[in-house]
């Protein structure tokens, strides 16, 4: 075995040592014209964890069933120029890998003077968090990222950390994805997912739970290691928003087929329901419960795009004469079969302008006093038009 400790011990020292430049180059990169040459001290805004803070689907601004000119210009990757898209415009580098950080994440889009830096991978577990020795294992090519963290902090002031994570060690992509086949299946074999997926999450959210909080645990390793003991800075535990309205509030009434052709959102009534009213807001409560017992502070945000998910009948798509827009537009991805416009994995991320909003919550987090929020949209309102209160107890 030691052969190939010693092969997996290389493959880290080689990612960690390409990672300490890159990470350079990312702490150095919000430095404004003003300061280049000086040394920035402005202090560190940094996020870690999954799709919904990397800023994954932010290369859409609503969503388009027209093909024309970049989707009816909700692909923000177009280049009316030259007719073409490459999304790596709105990625960078991290497209070819599929972390999918964009610039609209969250970390970039909350106001404030700090320094942004974006540790956030799309499909990551709590493992890729994880320090090497409790476990962190190499996620899309990427270090873990505590240990990402504990040299990006080292030697810099640090506001705050953020993370969201627990949705993929729940499974909650293969959860939905099993919603989405049952209703594309053949009428005599159709039926919703809830009643058994149901029984799934209940099983799974003990174990996410503990998952959240070795990765909350390893994050404070990692920041005392850099020098930053707790309470010097704020940690935030955030959970992500629904991206389904309940049944009550689809513009596509009756289980039928235009949710998928038109919508972009498979679901049956029951199954849109469940995932609004009890799913989303478990696993928010799970992530509550940990924030408790490790004292982080939480954000709340299962309810932050209430009106603007996926088909909801207070947004519409984009084209026919609707332009993209914050107040109509949608806030999350359409479902996406990956063959057409974009890629598989966006579907049902916060998009554009739900990265604006997300980052607009927690800028309004960061003025406040630590502590538990919820995060709010006002109907007919722009993504930065968002409401923070105490979260319930």
């Amino acid at each position: 075995m030691a052969p190939l400790r010693n092969m997996r011990q290389k493959a880290l020292t080689t990612a960690t040592t390409s990672t300490l430049a890159v990470l350079a180059a990312l702490v150095s990169a919000s430095a404004s014209p003003a300061q280049a040459g000086a040394a920035d001290e402005r202090p560190l805004l940094v996020t870690l964890g999954d799709s919904f803070i990397s800023g994954e689907a932010g290369r859409w601004a609503g969503n388009s069933n027209e093909s024309a000119a970049g989707h009816a210009g909700t692909d923000r990757a177009w280049d009316p120029q030259t007719g073409a898209s490459d999304p790596h415009t709105v990625y960078g580098a991290t497209y070819d890998n599929g972390c999918n950080r964009s610039d609209s994440a969250e970390v970039h889009s909350a106001p404030g003077s700090d320094r942004r830096v974006n540790l956030a991978c799309s499909g990551a577990t709590s493992t890729a968090i994880l320090l090497p020795e409790n476990g962190g294992e190499l996620f899309k090519g990427q270090p873990s990222q505590a240990e990402q963290l504990q040299m990006t902090a080292d030697g810099h002031p640090v506001h705050a950390v953020v993370m969201s994570v627990g949705g993929n060690d729940l499974g909650f992509s293969g959860i939905i994805s099993t919603c989405a086949k049952n209703f594309v299946k053949p009428p005599l074999f159709a039926k919703p997912c809830s009643p058994t997926q149901a029984e799934v999450v209940d099983q799974r959210l003990p174990a996410m739970r503990a998952a959240v909080t070795a990765a909350v645990r390893d994050v404070r390793t990692a920041m005392t290691r850099a020098g930053h003991p707790a309470g010097s800075y704020r940690l935030i535990l955030q959970s992500a928003p629904s991206p389904l309205p309940d049944a009550a509030r689809i513009r596509y009434p009756g289980d039928k087929y235009d949710r998928l052709y038109t919508g972009g959102c498979p679901f049956f009534d029951k199954d849109l329901t469940w995932a609004h009213d009890e799913l989303g807001p478990a696993v928010s409560a799970s992530l509550a419960q940990v924030a408790q017992e490790q004292r982080t502070e939480f954000l709340d945000l299962s309810h932050a795009f209430d009106g603007r998910e996926v088909c909801s009948d207070t947004t519409s798509l984009v084209g026919k004469g609707e332009r993209p827009s914050g107040v109509r537009s949608e806030w999350v991805r359409f479902t996406a079969s990956g063959l057409g416009q974009g890629q598989r994995q966006e579907s049902l991320h916060p998009n554009y302008y739900g990265q604006l909003a997300l980052g607009t919550c927690l800028g309004l987090v960061l003025e406040r006093r630590p502590g538990a929020y919820r995060c709010d949209n006002i109907p007919r309102q722009s993504p930065q038009s968002m409401t923070v209160q105490p979260a319930a107890s």
